[in-house]
């Protein structure tokens, strides 16, 4: 379903139901080639999927402990990861022609929006130096993972995302080892003990969604005075 778009010029779609992994796939496949061709605008597609695993383009056989749902190839960057209901599913074709064709910046400024997004629910989120993804500390004071990231880009523009658990079963990502990261928990906004919803939630990424997107211009050019250290930063 299509609602008002904190952005014009980018479609804004938050789905009620879960939705299918393999239909969503070329839905955003479809959509990434008609932004290509002019014929479409971006878009953020804010959803759930029913439980399921996904594998992408570096996943380890020896890293899917236990195919206890299915096991979907994705086509992103990144390793396994897991999605389920409870779980917010971002998934984003924005046109990177138009904003710098700059990848790294893209994912830098995409974990900085889930970050200021978090910090409206109260929860201090951060990036991990050497680790992909968003953490945070857990009840017991244990760095843990919240949200997860993969893209891909395919002609300048993107695909896949970006996820943030409110609240699934954190048992599910037991089937796999997370990332490729077994060291750390995986944590959600409602084993933290905030009281955030999903609808709250989707809330916060739409008014920080404006200025991630400028960002995007602004970092990703290079033609803005005065504007630094717009790559990933390691």
């Amino acid at each position: 379903m299509s609602v008002p778009s904190p952005d014009p010029a980018v479609e804004w779609r938050v789905e009620s139901a879960p939705v299918d992994y393999p239909a969503a796939l070329a839905d955003m496949e479809a959509r990434a080639a008609a932004i290509f061709e002019g014929q479409a605008a971006e878009r953020v597609w804010l959803l759930e999927h029913t439980a399921l695993y996904t594998a992408g383009t570096s996943a380890d056989p020896a890293e899917l402990l236990d195919p206890r749902f299915p096991v979907h190839t994705a086509g992103r960057g990144g390793r396994y990861t897991y999605h389920g209901p409870g779980q917010r599913i971002g998934y984003l074709n924005i046109d990177l022609r138009e904003r710098g064709k700059d990848v790294r910046n893209f994912v830098h400024q995409l974990e900085g929006w889930m970050i200021e997004a978090l910090g409206d629910l109260d929860i201090a989120a951060r990036r991990a130096e050497g680790r992909i993804g968003i953490w945070t500390d857990d009840r017991q004071g244990r760095e843990a993972k919240i949200g997860a990231l993969g893209i891909r880009v395919r002609r300048w523009v993107t695909l896949h995302g970006f996820s943030i658990n409110v609240d699934p079963d954190l048992s599910h990502f037991g089937g796999i080892v997370p990332c490729g990261i077994a060291e750390y928990p995986v944590t959600s906004i409602a084993a933290l003990g905030a009281k955030a919803s999903m609808a709250e939630l989707d809330a916060a990424l739409a008014r920080h969604f404006p200025a991630f997107i400028s960002r995007l211009r602004r970092c990703g050019t290079g033609k803005s005075p005065g504007v630094e250290q717009c790559g990933t930063g390691g």
